[in-house]
């Protein structure tokens, strides 16, 4: 399945490494673990990787994005890794660079590069990126298994979604027998600052639902700003609080709303139903059961939710 990819990173000099916006663990984990991987294999080549950064996975960069100028597209492969659509990538300069390829595992959207390996079967885009580097044959230090690691461990929810599968342990098995730590991982993921406590509980308080048991909390503009003049930034706003409704019983479905300067954020779970389509509609894409978009307004954003409802309705 990586005879293409590996062709071409063999083949370019330079190599620069993409990702979607607002980077979770697993963009930020496949991106930083394949330059590792890169470099450690190909050193005579130059690896380089753009992209805006998020204060939530911070811990996991262990050096700064690279400024990297127009002229060395030229001439250059440009990796997109974790990004199901074009709007979404961090960097649109990846167009212009002499070859362009994607690792993804979202639902298809749409085509975005001259080679295209996307596959449903991984739990995250660090799965497949671990399975590319042992299938090649690729040297993965301690360090690169590490971030590998990691991202696998969000996208998968500890290794509790159902996109967790066999494939899943197998790969986890092969980065821990390169040998890190672990307890900093889940230190740094899960331990919040008391602050963090007290913003989640807030958003407990506002969660609402549906008539046929979907959750939702609508966070608007004025409120937002307010959140971001204290120094939260729109990811832990949204994605990072989508969750605070995963565990409520008779609870199907979830959503939560973020009024921001560009649009309503919009991140939709399910524990049961596939809300991809929804999604898709709207613009957006991700997953059967995790997906996200950006709506115009409010009543774009109720119209999305009527929609949920009428999923978990005609579901029932």
């Amino acid at each position: 399945m990586f005879e293409q990819i590996l062709d071409l990173v063999v083949r370019y000099p330079r190599i620069i490494l993409h990702r979607h916006k607002n980077p979770d663990g697993d963009a930020l984990g496949s991106q930083l673990g394949l330059k590792h991987i890169l470099r450690d294999s190909f050193p005579d080549k130059e690896i380089l990787s753009v992209g805006d950064m998020s204060d939530r996975y911070a811990f996991m960069v262990d050096e700064p994005m690279d400024v990297v100028p127009d002229e060395a597209y030229e001439g250059a492969l440009a990796i997109v890794l974790d990004t199901s659509a074009r709007a979404l990538i961090c960097d649109d300069r990846y167009a212009t660079a002499a070859a362009t390829v994607r690792m993804d595992h979202h639902i298809f959207c749409e085509e975005i590069c001259h080679v295209e390996i996307t596959d449903t079967s991984f739990e995250s885009c660090c799965g497949l990126v671990t399975a590319f580097a042992k299938e090649c044959g690729l040297t993965v230090s301690p360090v690169a298994a590490k971030l590998l690691y990691t991202g696998m461990i969000t996208d998968s929810g500890r290794f509790r979604y159902d996109s967790t599968n066999t494939q899943t342990h197998t790969m986890a098995a092969f980065l821990m027998e390169r040998g890190f730590d672990t307890s900093d991982i889940f230190r740094n993921l899960y331990s919040d600052d008391l602050s963090f406590i007290q913003l989640r509980a807030k958003f407990v308080l506002k969660i609402q639902t549906t008539p046929h048991r979907v959750a939702y909390i609508y966070t608007d503009r004025a409120e937002t700003e307010n959140q971001l003049a204290n120094g939260v930034s729109s990811f832990t706003i949204s994605r990072g609080m989508v969750n605070t409704m995963g565990e409520i019983k008779g609870i199907d479905s979830w959503v939560n709303f973020t009024e921001t300067a560009d649009g309503v954020l919009c991140e939709i779970r399910s524990g049961k139903y596939n809300i991809n389509p929804i999604a898709v509609k709207y613009g957006g894409g991700g997953h059967q059961k995790a997906s996200g978009c950006t709506l115009k307004d409010r009543a774009e954003a109720m119209r999305l939710l009527d929609d949920l409802n009428s999923l978990s309705e005609a579901e029932a």
